[in-house]
């Protein structure tokens, strides 16, 4: 039995295989086409010729992929949607979208706040218009199919979401796309409404790249394996759930780097970083999984607080064009050759001196023909390589926590180009099959399930509350694909909120378990 892990980057899509006691059996790049799907099959064709696996021997495919990120980044094939807000009276001085982009609100056919939704302590704060949501719905039928419902303070009680819901499929039919907020966001109204917006108008893009992986899986004899898609807490979910909640997908390339760099070392804390060729993403593992962010993640232009990865960022890559400049200095990037760099890389025989081309001068990596950079003299290429050097450490010393030294992990193709120490690193470590890492991490996630609730203590004991909590969480990892058995907790938060009426806590917890076969 063998397990096929995709990544798809901006420059190469990666694959492996891993046999069942998760060794690593084959590994590839293949480069990015325009059409991601043209990328995905030649990964798919390569890793099974290098490889000689029988196609019918793979039981599991996963894929993480970009494609949700570049639809809102690029405002391309966004689905047009209707969006109910229930808050009225309290919510009408915000309306939806207020600081939205003209050019991604026209996504929206048709908004409404109607009265209804409640108070932090779960109060209602208005009786639920029935009357006005009928209507909405009945207006918008027959000109989308994808509609976005959000609530004043859902993630507490979330009674009316799920009346207005009921509506929706009783006028609208049971193949409307329904997404409401107190399933993907968290606190605060306007930035879970806008992943709740997101989420809804991805779901077409969702059923394209979803549908598409299957079909060029079973054109390629893949017919035997279970197919998952990565999500950005480094797990991964079911087709289904990924056509239900599509928005989880962003940011899954960098979580699946540093699952992969966890796997890979037996690391359970470190600091990851991920160069590739056109950018370096660094992220923090915490117990074997990605830090999530606690800050409000803009998103093509739009603020949103559903669950994210703390990545940061960079534009250095392999690919980075380093000049010279007239007065001697020399930068290192931001821009990139990207997936041109084995036409336009001086030792590929092109005419763009790049960060590789410095990394195989000083005789850090070789690759390409290294007697066509020896005409780069001493002087430049230590001076591009401190730049490079201080890009990685700037970074290193934004995502640390404290001024202590921390281990670090070099994965992704592109890290080649950085040196073998970095200043506020107590180690640096690149693994075996440090290339393929995201795609590693992909086919060797577990399933996860995050419950996340305002609780007041002074109505549900905590023992009692963290108990049902903690139960809820495994049936969500459980509905999600992961085998029951093997299900555990890995992260408990209890936040008591003293700005809240009573005993309030705000109660997150998350379970993880084994696919199912």
């Amino acid at each position: 039995m063998y397990k096929l892990g995709i990544d798809v980057g901006g420059t190469n899509t990666d694959a492996v295989l891993i046999d069942k006691d998760l060794k690593v059996v084959a590994e590839i790049k293949n480069p990015t086409s325009g059409d991601i799907y043209d990328g995905i099959v030649g990964a798919i064709k390569n890793i099974l010729a290098v490889s000689g696996v029988n196609p019918s021997e793979i039981k599991q495919a996963m894929l993480g992929t970009t494609q949700c990120t570049n639809a809102i980044v690029e405002r391309k094939e966004l689905e047009p949607i209707a969006v109910m807000r229930i808050g009225a009276p309290a919510t009408l001085g915000i309306p939806p979208m207020t600081d939205w982009m003209d050019d991604i609100k026209k996504i929206v056919v048709a908004e409404t706040i109607i009265c209804g939704g409640f108070e932090c302590d779960g109060k209602e704060l208005w009786p639920f218009d029935e009357d006005a949501a009928r209507a909405f719905f009945a207006g918008v039928k027959g000109k989308v199919r994808s509609v976005a419902i959000s609530s004043v303070f859902s993630t507490v009680r979330n009674d009316h979401e799920l009346i207005a819901a009921e509506l929706c499929r009783e006028i609208m039919g049971n193949d409307v796309h329904i997404t409401i907020s107190s399933e993907i966001g968290s606190m605060g109204l306007i930035e879970r409404e806008n992943a709740a917006i997101l989420n809804a108008a991805l779901y077409r893009v969702a059923e394209r790249f979803t549908d598409g992986f299957a079909r060029s899986l079973a054109e390629l004899g893949v017919t035997n394996a279970s197919i998952y898609l990565s999500q950005n807490d480094g797990t991964l979910m079911t087709m289904e759930y990924a056509r239900r909640y599509p928005i989880l997908t962003i940011a899954c390339g960098p979580t699946n780097s540093i699952r992969g760099a966890s796997y890979l070392t037996n690391l359970p804390n470190a600091l990851v970083i991920d160069v590739g060729g056109t950018t370096t993403d660094l992220g923090v593992i915490q117990n074997g999984f990605p830090r999530e962010s606690s800050v409000a993640v803009t998103i093509g232009g739009v603020r949103t607080n559903f669950r994210m990865p703390d990545v940061l960022t960079i534009g250095l890559g392999g690919g980075s064009i380093v000049r010279v400049r007239d007065d001697g200095s020399i930068t290192v990037g931001p821009d990139s050759v990207g997936y041109r760099i084995t036409e336009k890389a001086l030792i590929f025989g092109g005419d763009t001196m790049t960060a590789t081309d410095i990394a195989v001068r000083l005789g850090m990596f070789e690759l390409g023909d290294r007697s066509k950079v020896i005409s780069i003299s001493d002087n430049t290429a230590e001076v591009a390589m401190n730049a490079i050097r201080r890009l990685a450490e700037d970074a290193l010393d934004a995502m640390k926590v404290s001024n202590s030294d921390v281990d670090v992990i070099l994965v992704g193709g592109g890290s080649i180009i950085l040196p073998e120490k970095l200043s506020g690193a107590a180690s640096v470590i690149k693994p075996d099959h440090f290339g393929t890492a995201n795609a590693i991490g992909s086919a060797i996630s577990k399933v996860s399930g995050t419950y996340e609730k305002l609780i007041d203590y002074d109505k549900t004991p905590r023992d009692e509350a963290l108990a049902q909590a903690k139960s809820e969480a495994i049936d969500m990892a459980v509905e999600a694909g992961a085998k029951r058995e093997t299900v555990e907790i890995i992260e408990v938060e209890d936040m008591p909120l003293s700005y809240f009426a009573g005993n309030t806590n705000r109660v997150k917890i998350k379970a993880a378990g084994d696919l199912t076969n």
